[in-house]
């Protein structure tokens, strides 16, 4: 979503500047932008200053909004792991998603995985999308990766707590001749 809301933001700014600079250029060639009688007029209107305030606000805020969505990262960097004896160890999330695909993928029926870590470092969560393969059964692909996946990462982790979002698509494939 934030990619769409980037695309509009840069798409409106656009427009905004092309649709200002061409009014400029078109309106006043060899002058200022706002005459003295121009400023005399908006001046004597009680609502101007405080309008112009308020939409200047409005735009600050937004554009902070949108360098704080920016900055915002989805994926988790680290994963806070307790190791049991009262210490606590930090593995690259890169690596654990590495490692929840290369066994999700390793699943029969399943031809590819991809993995996203979310939530936050002691208390991480996944993204999964398993792409199964034609003769799959979604049912037991869940099963499987409950199983074989999800239930040993909270074991090896030692996090009572780890969601997984699950979605399932499969992989597209011709469909097969009947003689």
């Amino acid at each position: 979503m934030l990619s769409a809301v980037n695309r509009v933001l840069v798409g409106l700014a656009g427009l905004v500047l092309l649709a200002l600079g061409t009014a400029v250029l078109a309106g006043r060639p060899h002058g200022v932008l706002l005459s003295t009688a121009d400023r005399h007029k908006w001046r004597a209107h009680g609502w101007w200053w405080p309008t112009v305030i308020a939409v200047l606000s409005v735009l600050v805020l937004l554009a902070l909004w949108w360098l704080l969505a920016q900055l915002h990262r989805r994926r988790l960097r680290e994963v806070v792991v307790d190791c049991g004896d009262g210490g606590t160890a930090v593995v690259r999330g890169r690596a654990l998603e590495a490692v929840l695909e290369a066994e999700a993928g390793a699943l029969d029926g399943v031809d590819r995985a991809r993995v996203t870590l979310t939530g936050h470092r002691t208390a991480p969560g996944a993204r999964i999308t398993l792409i199964l393969a034609p003769h799959a059964t979604p049912v037991t692909a869940l099963q499987r990766l409950h199983e074989a996946v999800l239930a040993p990462a909270r074991t090896s982790t030692g996090l009572t707590d780890f969601r997984a979002e699950i979605r399932l698509r499969v992989v597209r494939h011709r469909a097969e001749r009947v003689e």
